[in-house]
């Protein structure tokens, strides 16, 4: 837990200086693409979370990937992690950036689980609907899963909607076990 106020703290503020330039967009787009790389490059990973590896060595391998490809406040930002040996933190640094910019963005994640990928015209009727009654934009992530059948599963904050074939089977069973009458 204690990583997690840590990652937080710089999170944040990573975000009001992007508030301050003006540039909270481009800093997401930054560490979404930081975490990206460090997920995808297990050595990368390794390195930064190395005591062994000093800290002017991972400056160098940090600037040389970034430089260039993301927004000079990005890279002086994870230059200072650096130096402030807090560099073990950077993958959820950036977990939590994108925590933070969507609070702040008010976007409001939500799931849509259904058994065939969803066309163009649900997509926008299932976001409209999420977006009146949230009053919040809306980030759809879609999951397919055959083993619903059909109908479709609605998460979004604390709220689950259930309207899948196999969630009313699964319902009608549970009715039917308790509900047992003799003829």
């Amino acid at each position: 837990m204690i990583s997690t106020k840590v990652a937080r703290r710089y999170a944040k503020s990573l975000l009001d200086l992007g508030k301050e330039r003006n540039i909270t967009d481009v800093l997401f787009n930054d560490m979404k693409l930081v975490a990206s790389v460090i997920r995808s490059n297990r050595q990368l990973a390794a390195m930064l979370k190395s005591p062994i590896i000093h800290n002017f060595k991972k400056d160098a391998v940090i600037k040389q990937i970034f430089e260039g490809k993301i927004n000079d406040a990005s890279l002086e930002f994870m230059r200072i992690i650096i130096r402030k040996n807090r560099e073990y933190y950077l993958p959820e640094i950036a977990v939590a950036l994108n925590e933070l910019y969507k609070e702040y963005k008010n976007i409001q994640p939500a799931n849509v689980t259904t058994a065939v990928p969803l066309d163009e015209k649900l997509r926008a009727q299932i976001m409209a609907i999420l977006k009146k009654s949230t009053g919040h934009e809306i980030e759809l992530h879609e999951i397919v899963d055959k083993n619903i059948v059909g109908g479709f599963i609605l998460q979004w904050g604390d709220n689950q909607l259930d309207d899948s074939v196999s969630g009313k089977l699964r319902s009608l069973k549970q009715d039917f076990s308790r509900n047992i009458h003799a003829a």
